[in-house]
């Protein structure tokens, strides 16, 4: 079995994040994303917002010992949203799940909040098995793909 943990984000994760964020067929999926998520310095720009910002917490996932993708929660109090992003190539292998949860027991925050694609059944699964519940569906721009997508939002309350 896997074994999970999450750590800080160091300098160094910050090149895989961008290889896998960078991923036509991950970003595809994932659909909400940067402009262009080719431009590695609007990458290191965003990234530099994030680790500076004290509303916003993220963390590495290291699944034995080899860095496989990021989780976190930001946004203002009362409305927390998670996201996650987990290297492509690990995939199927319910690492997502895992970290989120491994996230989830380490942050006290409730009710904590996400959104996914609704043909992202991969992600929804992610979330369900964690506990959150769906609350609402949402319409709104996919940049990866190039036009609106229906979105699930989901919620966890306890």
């Amino acid at each position: 079995m896997t074994r999970i943990s999450l750590r800080a984000v160091q300098d160094g994760d910050l090149p895989l994040f961008f290889a896998w964020m960078s991923d036509p067929e991950a970003t595809r999926v994932a659909a909400f994303t940067a402009r262009d998520p080719a431009d590695r310095a609007a990458f290191d720009a965003h990234w530099a917002r994030i680790r500076s910002d004290e509303g916003v917490v993220m963390r590495t996932v290291v699944a034995d010992g080899a860095v496989v993708g990021h989780v976190g929660e930001y946004g203002e109090a009362g409305d927390r949203q998670v996201t996650y992003w987990i290297d492509r190539a690990h995939w199927g292998r319910g690492l997502a799940t895992a970290a989120l949860r491994a996230y989830l027991d380490e942050t006290p925050t409730r009710p904590l909040h996400a959104r996914a694609a609704a043909d992202n059944a991969g992600s929804r699964r992610v979330l369900e098995k964690c506990g959150f519940v769906v609350t609402g569906a949402d319409r709104g721009p996919a940049r990866a793909r190039g036009e609106e997508i229906d979105e699930v939002l989901v919620t966890l309350y306890a």
